[in-house]
């Protein structure tokens, strides 16, 4: 156990007996070059657990998330997502864990060329096996009532504001229904009662979907309210883990940075 961990009863000690492990990640190391980015982390993500990361810019949080989904191969260490590694996935598995891993990336990414309906029919147009029964058209606005926003199903992102297409986004991740969420800085950039309303979104979506979720973040009220569990990413390595109350108790100087 790294140097500076929590010890708590919190819901990883209830969990990981009886819960599917969906991510798992041991001794993980990305460098760029002589800049040692993640320097053997590990980590656990548990069926119907919000793990946040938290960590200062620059510390390899973004670097994580795209190995999970495989944007980057990590130099060395075991990744392992839905018990499948990562790292030996051609192509087409690649595609088939992305079904089941949503990324809701820090800037949107939406298609500035679509319409909000165009950029949720567009991942369903490239994996019909994800439709069923039910009409596209009933799936889209499905979506984007679970997110506040059916009535700007026409509009384009340029019209949207910065919390609306943080929404759209989210509500096109969810179209697919991925088991597991990745979280880019769901509230970056945006204003203290927009990211209150993001951040109550994601935990709705949560408890209505069953989704497991990892989330990167600056915003401590996002861990707060979110966070089963929080693990602080210090030096490359996961330095401190446990429930925020506990972190939030903790006298170790490097966790306790984050909570001043």
């Amino acid at each position: 156990m790294p140097q500076g961990q929590v010890h708590t009863h919190s819901s990883s000690d209830a969990t990981s007996g009886d819960a599917e492990l969906l991510i798992d990640i041991r001794g993980l190391y990305k460098s760029f070059g002589e800049n040692h980015v993640l320097r053997g982390f590990d980590l656990k993500l548990f069926d119907g657990e919000n793990v946040v990361i938290i960590g200062k810019s620059g510390s390899g949080k973004s670097v994580l998330l795209k190995c999970i989904i495989g944007l980057m191969l990590p130099d060395a260490g075991q990744l392992l997502v839905m018990g499948e590694s990562v790292p030996e996935m051609d192509r087409n598995a690649l595609n088939r864990m992305r079904l089941e891993v949503g990324f809701l990336f820090q800037g949107s990414a939406l298609y500035d060329s679509m319409t909000v309906r165009e950029n949720l029919e567009f991942p369903l147009r490239r994996h019909p096996q994800k439709i069923g029964e039910e009409p596209v058209e009933e799936l889209v606005r499905s979506a984007l009532r679970d997110v506040g926003l059916e009535d700007a199903i026409d509009l384009m992102p340029a019209e949207l504001s910065g919390g609306m297409k943080r929404r759209v986004a989210l509500a096109r991740t969810l179209i697919l229904k991925p088991r597991i969420i990745l979280y880019d800085e769901p509230t970056s950039g945006l204003d203290p009662i927009t990211s209150a309303e993001i951040t109550r979104l994601i935990r709705n979506v949560q408890d209505r979907y069953q989704t497991s979720s990892l989330i990167i973040t600056h915003d401590m009220d996002v861990a707060r309210i979110i966070a089963s569990r929080v693990i602080v990413l210090v030096d490359g390595v996961a330095h401190a883990m446990g429930a925020f109350e506990d972190l939030e108790r903790s006298e170790d100087p490097k966790v306790q940075a984050f909570f001043i």
